[in-house]
């Protein structure tokens, strides 16, 4: 699956929708692929900062569980309870209902600075 162009994407597997000063954060097609059957989800709370690069969540599978690192620096402004309530829609909606957090961007231009989508795709082909 192409990830879409409208998103931005981190060498983590995390991808990003610009809304103006706020982005949405989820995990791409390719990592709930390589994670299997999706069990877990433990996301930070609303008014928590996150920094680029940290961790801010834990993602647990059938296979493993993995760290969700932070694309930007910022404040959660809204979690997803329903990907918390019901982890396996990472499964069959990870560009969709599945996204993770929102985040009030610190430094706008951070964004600019993610892959865009046709790097991200031969990025994640090459196993990465």
């Amino acid at each position: 699956m192409a990830s879409p162009a409208d998103l931005k994407y981190t060498r983590t597997h995390e991808w990003v929708r610009r809304d103006g000063d706020t982005v949405t954060i989820g995990i791409t097609d390719h990592a709930q692929g390589e994670l299997g059957d999706i069990t877990y989800v433990e996301l930070p709370e609303v008014g928590t900062e996150v920094a680029a690069t940290q961790p801010m969540g834990i993602i647990e599978s059938v296979k493993a569980a993995t760290d969700l690192y932070a694309p930007v620096n910022g404040e959660v402004v809204a979690v997803n309870d329903k990907a918390v309530e019901t982890p396996e829609l990472l499964n069959s909606e990870p560009f969709g209902d599945a996204w993770l957090v929102k985040v009030r961007l610190q430094n706008p231009d951070q964004v600019a600075e993610l892959m865009p989508a046709t790097e991200y795709d031969a990025f994640a082909e090459h196993g990465a």
